[in-house]
């Protein structure tokens, strides 16, 4: 991983992608290995989404709901990939002109090269893998909406939300945009650009909705913890083409980040178990689910920039710190963010992407610092971009949300909510039984 250093540094220098480091100049034909790993890598961020995120989120929601949050997954994930390929692609990624905007060369994913700038694989490959990020970030803030958000509401508020909220921020980090060319900014694969983009999102978004009916009074236990187990193991899975496939090549980066992958989801699931055996007296599967995802959310921004040990001590930090936020978030201030969008997503994003300032020294079996860059100053870059991301994520989405209930109301009528979206919204149950 080390030898890619120099050539890292360099290309983030002239506004590349951070994740585009691994590559040795640039060739007119593309690589076929690499573009295989990201064909592979588009195809499990999409397994991500539907079923990974649909089934882990669809556990924990009664039964009466299950099927509502299926069907916005899968909605969202339609309309962001669509409106992507339109104008999503050439507002994140298209030419670099003033640092805020993708310049328009690539709407309807026109003016594709046939590879894509520093890298060995072609441009289409690329913009797939991309769409794949730009089609689960929205669906994650689905659990904070749950059980009361009404549908139109939710795919015109995260259709808009992609263009608005996410794609700017996309450029500004990935796309060669002020944030990574002015202060340095990291993230490997999506703590900032993802993460708190839709932690911070969802947490707004909760408060705007107001509470559900009978929280906090009221327990609203997750109709299928198995259910929830399952898509946690998808989206463990997947993970792996999340962060594996954002090195955009097949070579040790790729591995490297898929280890630190790893390493971080087993430390956090274990650890979230073990606070549990402490807290509550008994260690639960939807503990051990939760726990994975608050490690791989920390160490996304990091995974392929950390050694595997610094991987290990993200899962711990992760899981203690989310685990930390959902008693301040959902019990302290009694926020209802209903399945801790933001407290794992959010907060974990945060995490790391700070913590990655630390253990970026080559010390610690980090990469190491660009040329003139102290641990002081990669901190103050990764501050600079988390805190200017979070505020943006906030006033946008407020703004956002607003306009969109204009057309259509936030939430469903009481009744609505009483009896089930599953059937006041689709007119179908997810379980029949004679």
């Amino acid at each position: 991983m080390r030898q890619a250093r120099a050539l890292f540094f360099a290309l983030l220098s002239m506004g590349w992608p951070a994740a585009a480091f691994a590559q040795a100049g640039q060739i007119d034909v593309a690589d076929s290995g690499d573009t295989a790993w990201i064909l592979v890598s588009a195809a499990l961020v999409l397994m991500m989404t539907a079923p990974g995120l649909s089934l882990f989120y669809g556990g924990l929601v009664r039964s009466k709901n299950f099927l509502s949050v299926l069907v916005q997954c899968g909605a969202i994930a339609g309309v962001a990939s669509l409106l992507w390929i339109v104008v999503g692609y050439t507002l994140a990624f298209g030419q670099v002109s003033n640092g805020w905007l993708g310049a328009g060369n690539a709407w309807m994913l026109i003016d594709l090269g046939n590879v894509r700038e520093g890298l060995l694989v072609p441009e289409s490959a690329f913009s797939l893998f991309q769409m794949t990020f730009a089609a689960i970030t929205p669906a994650l803030m689905v659990g904070a909406w749950v059980d009361r958000a009404r549908f139109g509401w939710v795919i015109g508020f995260c259709a808009l939300w992609g263009l608005i909220v996410y794609a700017p921020v996309a450029h500004w980090v990935w796309g060669g945009g002020w944030l990574s060319s002015a202060f340095g900014t990291l993230d490997f694969a999506g703590g900032i650009v993802v993460h708190t983009t839709a932690g911070v999102s969802a947490l707004v978004v909760a408060m705007l909705l107001g509470k559900r009916q009978g929280f906090p009074k009221t327990p609203l236990l997750p109709h299928s913890p198995s259910l929830t187990m399952a898509g946690a193991a998808m989206l463990w899975v997947g993970w792996f083409g999340f962060n594996g496939g954002s090195a955009l090549a097949a070579n040790d980066d790729a591995a490297a980040a898929i280890i630190n992958t790893h390493a971080a989801a087993s430390a956090a699931a274990l650890t979230w178990l073990l606070i549990e055996r402490f807290a509550l007296g008994k260690p639960t599967s939807v503990g051990f689910a939760t726990g994975a995802i608050a490690g791989l959310a920390t160490v996304t921004p990091a995974a392929g920039f950390i050694s595997p040990g610094a991987a290990i001590l993200f899962g711990v930090a992760g899981a203690a710190i989310c685990y930390g936020a959902i008693q301040v978030v959902k019990f302290k201030l009694t926020i209802d963010d209903s399945l801790d969008v933001f407290a794992v997503h959010g907060v974990g994003g945060m995490t790391g992407s700070l913590l990655l300032a630390v253990f970026l020294a080559s010390s610690f079996g980090g990469i190491g610092f660009a040329d003139g860059m102290t641990m002081g100053g990669q901190f103050v870059a990764q501050l600079v971009g988390v805190v200017v991301v979070l505020v943006w994520s906030a006033i946008a989405t407020v703004i956002v949300a607003l306009m969109v209930s204009l057309l259509f109301p936030m939430r469903v009528g009481e009744d609505a909510e009483r009896d089930g979206l599953d059937i006041s919204s689709h007119g179908e149950r997810a379980w029949e039984f004679d």
